[in-house]
């Protein structure tokens, strides 16, 4: 089947991506690693011996990172409904995250500890439609909040991409309340007319009732 110029261009832009040709020499497996290695290298997220969980990891780009950073005694669970390739030192586990099983097989993974960190750069498949796909992100974001304040330890960090549009505001106030600090994030290796954006969340204050 023919390639629409849309497509031809988006493969084009991609390849000719500098951060998707340095992501192939360093060895990441997608260009979002560079995202988190420049907020890391602004927030000094990751320590080495963290208890990691990342959402939506595949196809493994922030579990990479993370488990590069986090050493030999830090701990990474990753997630996702889709596949992903195995990482070492990574615990993988797919499936929807907010279904029991999925749930109950991250607790047994972190073994029923609190972590350090919830990082996510998830985002649903895009129609192109933003009056169906900012919903649609927007709730992802929500579902991950909601996850984050089960598993996160009191004081604990957490990351995730956002798209600006309607929702975000509500969303933000609602994460901020979590947290003690709310930062805004755009990396250099987002691009530039994308309307992703990064929050990050530092000293989270505890599950509320």
């Amino acid at each position: 089947m023919a390639q629409s110029k849309t497509s031809k261009g988006w493969l084009k832009e991609h390849f000719d991506d500098p951060f998707v040709k340095q992501a192939q020499k360093d060895g990441y497996r997608s260009r979002a690693s560079y995202k988190l290695l420049e907020i890391q290298e602004k927030d000094r997220l990751l320590k080495p011996g963290m208890t990691v969980l990342d959402l939506g990891s595949a196809p493994g780009g922030w579990s990479q990172v993370a488990s590069r950073l986090i050493g030999e005694k830090g701990t990474i669970i990753a997630s996702d409904i889709l596949m992903m390739d195995s990482i070492p030192d990574v615990t993988f586990i797919q499936g929807d995250f907010t279904e029991d099983g999925v749930f109950e097989a991250i607790l047994a993974a972190i073994d029923n500890q609190p972590v350090d960190l919830v990082i996510s750069d998830m985002a649903p498949n895009m129609s192109g439609t933003p009056e169906i796909d900012q919903p649609g992100a927007i709730y992802l974001c929500e579902l991950a909040l909601d996850m984050a304040e089960k598993v996160l330890k009191p004081g604990g960090d957490f990351l995730i991409k956002v798209f600006h549009g309607e929702g975000f505001d509500a969303y933000h106030k609602l994460a901020r309340s979590r947290f003690d600090k709310m930062v805004t994030r755009k990396p250099d290796a987002s691009r530039g007319r994308s309307r992703e954006t990064y929050l990050l969340g530092k000293g989270f204050k505890g599950a509320t009732n």
